[in-house]
């Protein structure tokens, strides 16, 4: 557990429980999700920028917060 991962290895995991959380939304909560996507064809482009932009920025510290305390 001590043993830090390549950073390959590591983006690989991060991106497999990305796919992996996303699949099961979309699993469990279709009809949610349908929704969803209908109302941010009416958000302004710039929300759903800066929300992109916001959302990338967490993942990446969280992934480089695991990885500095060897999580």
């Amino acid at each position: 557990m001590g043993q830090l991962l390549p950073l390959g290895s590591f983006l690989l995991i991060g991106f497999g429980l990305i796919l992996l959380v996303e699949g099961l939304i979309y699993a469990f909560f279709p009809i949610q999700m349908k929704r969803l996507i209908a109302q941010m064809t009416n958000m302004p482009e710039a929300t759903l920028r800066s929300g992109g932009v916001v959302a990338a920025m967490a993942g990446f510290g969280l992934l480089v917060l695991l990885k500095v305390i060897q999580f």
